[in-house]
Order: structure tokens, then C-alpha cells, then sequence
């Protein structure tokens, strides 16, 4: 496995490529500045600023996200997060090319344009299901692979391949914890959209798998020891409030990764799957000290992405250092958020860990793997 974990600092936001000059890579300030443009990049260890012309024979890698418009302020924490990993693991051959999406599909497939031009052989994002819908369509026949960060599976395939956070691996993860501590029933309540509905199945399937029996209401409190609810949001209270077994051991996936629902104590202790959030404390201890501010959640897939892209390009071998053998390698990669590797169907596996909420807290209750099997 190549280990991604280390961590530093880097520099501001801008659509420059970002590479190692002479002055070595420069160190952000703790604050943004007040244009709301990024960070003022300070020199590491001399007065030399960032260079952003290529380098000569560089691997580049571009990254598309939405750095203005309404998701700005997220764009913005993705690239910054993107910038550390640049700074820990970017070579002296390695050029990071961020562009702006504006969080449209238009802008997405216009981005995507400026980064093949430019010469781009790898594709980080973007962020939208209709952004990489549109940056799918653009790059087809380039021989350029993407690595975007939508957590729409359907898209999955081809060149693309889908690093958000997924249900399938997390569902599976809760269904044999839940057997390995002696549920035997678990009614299954959620919703009706595409998430619900395929965890849903995924979760009858693994049970059944685990010995589980999956009654069909849960009206009978007698009937089922445990629920799984593959909902979040203003769903989630109405499936709780019809689970007539007070006793019944919750159970959920990744959309439960939300400090805000600890504090519901309908939800006192529910397990679900997820990544460690030990793993990434890491990192967002260093991103806040080097921005001043907490990442969003999902900045860590801009992080490991980076660098595993950095990793990947150590061979020299150009655009062919992202082909689909490189990606798809089964040992996986290790990073913030835990192992990951793609499949060949273009979709992200994840090692998981069991989390619970308790007392208004997280708690990790089962380590995730550190390493995947055969």
C-alpha cells in the first residue's frame, strides 16, 4: 500500500499551476485574505515566491472545482486541502492545474476543455453529479482519466472513476457488525429515492449473507431486534418515530457522519459506517492551523486524491502513470480517510469503520482495515 497520510502546509488558491520552484514550495498564511480570493502564500524558508510556470517533463494534473459561485466556500477548502497534499507529496515533477467550474455543468465541461489544452493527463473532480456529467461527455476519447468526487454511482465507468463517499461498502460493513454481535432481525425503513432504495437492497442482500432475518413491518415491536435506516435529513426523525420497538438497535450508513446528530436522542446509541474520524484528525488539525478555518467534509477527497496522483506520477511515465492499471491497483492506497481502491467498474471501495452516537458524541466503536484482502 502507498501510504498518503503525511502532512504539511502549501500555498494559496488561484488558477496557476502550482509546482516546486526553485525557492522550494511555499507555506500559506493561518488567514484568508479579505478578497475572499484564497490565501496570501508566504515564502517557506526564503523569499522566493510560487512559481507557476510548468516545469520541464511535468506530470499535470488538474483540478476542476467550483471556485466561484454559490459553492465558492467549498471549492475554495478542496483546493486548499489539495495544496497541503501538494506541498507533502508533490514532486518536483508534479504540476497542479486548478480550474474553475462555477458549479455548473457548462462551466465544468469548459474547465475540463482548458485543462486537456493545456495538457492535462489526469482529471481531479469535479464536485456535482451534472458537472461530471458534463466533464464525462468532454473528455471522451482523450484517453484522459477523471477521479471525480460525486457520490452518483451511475456515472461510474469508462474514464471516470467515483471517490465520494459510496453506500455500498459502508452498508455491507454495518450488516456483518451487526451479526457479529448477535442480531438476528433487522426491519429495514427508509426512503424512497435512488440512495434509500439501492442501500436497501444491498443491506436485505448482506443479511441474508449474515444470517439475518428481515421482518416486513415495524409495527410488531416483537418482530425485529434492530432497524436499518438509510436516511439523513428531515426524513430521518419520521422513520424514527415509527420504529415501535424502543429496545430496537439502530443502524445506518455514512449519512449519519454528521456531529449535529449526536445530539438526537432518538439516535443515542445507533451504529453506522463510516471512515475513521481518527484517521482524518490529522489533517484537519493541520488544515485549520494552516487556514484558520475547519475543511468541509469532503475536503479530504481533494487531499487524497492529490496525493495519490503525486504518488502515482513518481514512475515518469506522463499520462501513462493514471491509466486504468495504475488506478485500479489491487493493494489500494491509504489516505486520510482510510484505505481506498477502484474497482474495475470505476467506483471507489473504502475500509470502514463502526461508529455510535453516545451521549451527544462520535465514538469509534470497531477499527476500520488497514489493509484489504484478496
Amino acid at each position: 500500500i502507498v501510504l498518503l497520510v503525511a502532512l504539511g502546509a502549501c500555498a494559496g488558491a488561484n488558477q496557476n499551476p502550482w509546482n516546486k520552484s526553485a525557492g522550494g514550495y511555499t507555506s500559506p498564511s493561518s488567514a484568508a485574505d479579505n478578497t475572499g480570493a484564497g490565501v496570501q502564500s508566504q515564502p517557506y524558508g526564503s523569499n522566493a515566491g510560487l512559481t507557476p510556470a510548468p516545469a520541464s517533463g511535468a506530470a499535470k494534473v488538474a483540478i476542476l472545482l467550483p471556485l466561484s459561485g454559490k459553492n465558492a466556500a467549498l471549492g475554495q477548502s478542496m483546493l486548499q486541502a489539495a495544496q497541503l497534499a501538494l506541498f507533502d507529496l508533490g514532486y518536483d515533477n508534479f504540476e497542479l492545474i486548478p480550474r474553475d467550474t462555477g458549479g455548473t455543468a457548462y462551466g465544468a465541461s469548459a474547465a475540463a476543455t482548458s485543462a486537456l489544452t493545456d495538457g492535462a493527463q489526469l482529471i481531479l473532480g469535479p464536485v456535482f453529479a451534472e458537472e461530471v456529467r458534463a466533464v464525462k461527455s468532454t473528455t471522451a476519447g482523450s484517453g484522459i482519466n477523471v477521479i471525480a468526487f460525486s457520490t452518483d454511482w451511475t456515472l461510474a465507468g469508462g474514464n471516470t472513476y467515483m471517490m465520494g463517499f459510496l453506500p455500498f461498502g459502508q452498508v455491507e460493513r454495518i450488516a456483518s457488525f451487526a451479526a457479529s454481535k448477535g442480531l438476528k432481525q433487522t426491519a429495514v425503513s427508509g426512503g424512497t429515492d435512488l440512495y434509500a432504495t439501492t442501500a436497501s437492497k444491498i443491506f436485505e442482500q448482506a443479511a441474508h449473507r449474515n444470517g439475518i432475518a428481515l421482518p416486513s413491518t415495524l409495527s410488531n415491536p416483537s418482530s425485529y431486534d434492530s432497524v436499518f435506516v438509510p436516511v439523513a435529513g428531515t426524513a430521518l426523525n419520521g422513520v424514527l418515530a415509527r420504529i415501535s420497538n424502543p429496545q430496537a438497535q439502530k443502524l445506518g450508513t455514512g449519512l449519519w457522519d454528521d456531529s449535529r446528530l449526536a445530539a438526537n436522542p432518538l439516535l443515542n446509541g445507533a451504529w453506522f459506517a463510516a471512515p475513521s474520524p481518527s484517521a482524518r484528525a490529522a489533517f484537519e488539525s493541520r488544515y485549520k492551523s494552516t487556514y484558520g478555518s475547519a475543511p468541509v467534509r469532503i475536503a479530504t477527497l481533494a487531499y487524497d486524491a492529490t496525493a495519490l496522483a503525486a504518488a502515482l506520477s513518481r514512475d515518469g511515465l506522463g499520462a501513462q502513470s493514471f491509466a486504468a492499471a495504475k488506478l485500479s491497483s489491487r493493494n489500494g492506497f491509504a489516505g486520510v480517510d482510510g484505505i481506498i481502491r477502484f474497482n474495475q467498474n470505476g467506483l471507489a471501495e473504502r475500509g470502514m469503520a463502526v461508529l455510535g452516537f453516545k451521549n451527544g458524541q462520535i465514538l469509534e466503536l470497531d477499527p476500520a482495515p488497514r489493509s484489504f484482502g484478496p
